[in-house]
């Protein structure tokens, strides 16, 4: 077994797999807490919804980018980025609650592209904080 670990071609793989696992399971979180349905609403040509998700997605991404360049093992790995999403997933709650004048979803499904961007920006620039403080 060790030596199927050492070859780097398995070893990015099952990286590779665990992390496309964990953006599916976490997009699925974020479809829960949203109140529109992102898949649905983007073949429907919403672009803020686009934008949104494609901001978490890439703010998963490097949350895990952070987290393989930092620890040694894959459970490692998990852990820190589970963790890493967890508070993503609150600055996705804070920005909700600082924007009391309106309603974050009701503004991303209603396609406006300025809260989308905004939504978008946040989760990448969130994603960068929370990654240097895995590293």
């Amino acid at each position: 077994m060790e030596k199927i670990w050492g070859n780097e071609y398995v070893f990015i793989a099952a990286y590779y797999s665990v992390v496309i696992l964990c953006i599916v399971v976490f997009l699925a979180v974020f479809e829960l807490v949203t109140k529109y349905k992102n898949w649905q609403e983007i073949k429907n040509g919403n672009l803020s919804v686009a934008m949104a998700t494609g901001g978490k997605i890439f703010g998963i991404s490097n949350i895990f980018h952070q987290s393989i360049l930092h620890n040694d093992s894959l459970l490692t790995m998990i852990g820190w980025g589970v963790y890493g999403f967890a508070l993503l997933l609150i600055g996705y709650f804070i920005f909700e609650f600082l924007t009391p004048a309106f309603k974050i979803d009701d503004e991303i499904q209603a396609d406006n592209r300025a809260v989308g961007l905004i939504a978008m920006i946040i989760s990448i620039g969130l994603s960068y904080v929370i990654g240097a403080g895995i590293s």
